[in-house]
């Protein structure tokens, strides 16, 4: 896998200018150039710089980890250093766009650089982009006009403060956007908590529980097509409740059946359950039940 340590390289290699600035670029296409990438299908690169574009894909497919970025109304993108990124086919873009790199070096000692880290949209899978409305289309161009104002005009001392308060307005209004995307598709957040429950469901009961032991988030979040963060934000959202909370209440509520059978040890419950220490499981249960597995069967044993 090919790895670009400086904005420079990595630019090159996207076939755009090079950098007025080592460490920030700004190119914002009006519809009199295109944006360019790769024309042929490339191997899968890193680079340690962060990526805000927001452009219109007219054919070709533009690989974000494992998925696909759907363009078809044009979407904001966020990705962060070192996170995998493959062209397939001759990608073209429609002639309007624009596109903010800059190497994870240029917030170094700034507030922004430890506030970036907590934005969840920096690490969603390519097909959650965020799509926005044409009035958000038009308050993010503005900002991005400003920050390319700065960034042509002759640097001085207040440039880079400068530049940095605009990428933080920025992304305080994609924060906003997400949340509103979160409200707007409240019907596949639905969706998606349904899917959850039922590919829990049907992993406890098809027995892979106790051949594969208790699936890790990101297996359950490939399963139905959605990125580990994602997932984790909907339920969040939707139930108040995080990913690993669902995955520990369909666990006790399993083992809670399993435990009212007399001919079964607590050991032999845990390790049906997935769990390959006993006391695991015991620690567990007794998190979230306030007693032992043990005394949670001699309870209903005297009722």
């Amino acid at each position: 896998m090919q790895h670009f340590k400086t904005l420079s390289s990595y630019l090159d290699y996207l076939e755009l200018p090079r950098p007025e600035h080592p460490m920030l670029s700004v190119f914002n296409s009006k519809g009199d150039d295109y944006l360019p990438c790769p024309r042929e299908s490339s191997p899968p690169i890193t680079n340690d710089c962060y990526t805000i574009s927001f452009k219109k894909y007219v054919e070709g497919d533009l690989n974000y980890g494992r998925t696909k970025y759907d363009f078809t109304n044009g979407a904001l993108i966020f990705i962060a250093p070192r996170q995998v990124l493959q062209w397939d086919n001759s990608v073209v873009f429609e002639r309007k766009g624009f596109s903010i790199n800059f190497h994870e070096d240029f917030l170094k000692g700034t507030e922004l650089a430890l506030q970036i880290k907590n934005y969840g949209f920096f690490s969603y899978s390519v097909n959650e982009a965020l799509h926005l409305s044409p009035k958000e289309e038009k308050q993010i161009e503005s900002i991005v006009e400003n920050i390319e104002i700065e960034y042509q005009n002759n640097q001085d001392a207040f440039s880079k403060e400068i530049i940095i308060s605009q990428l933080d307005t920025l992304f305080k209004y994609a924060n906003r956007f997400y949340e509103r995307q979160f409200l707007n598709r409240k019907e596949i957040s639905n969706d998606l908590l349904e899917q959850f429950k039922r590919h829990l469901t049907e992993y406890f009961d098809s027995g892979q529980l106790q051949e594969k032991g208790i699936p890790s988030i990101e297996q359950i979040a490939d399963k139905i097509s959605v990125s580990q963060r994602y997932l984790s934000d909907t339920l969040k959202k939707e139930t108040g409740k995080t990913t690993t909370e669902h995955l520990h209440f369909h666990l006790i509520d399993d083992a809670k059946n399993i435990l009212l059978q007399p001919n079964k040890s607590i050991s032999e419950v845990a390790y049906e359950l997935g769990f390959e220490y006993p006391q695991y499981f015991s620690r567990l249960f007794k998190k979230k039940e306030g007693i032992s597995p043990k005394q949670f069967r001699e309870k209903y044993k005297m009722n």
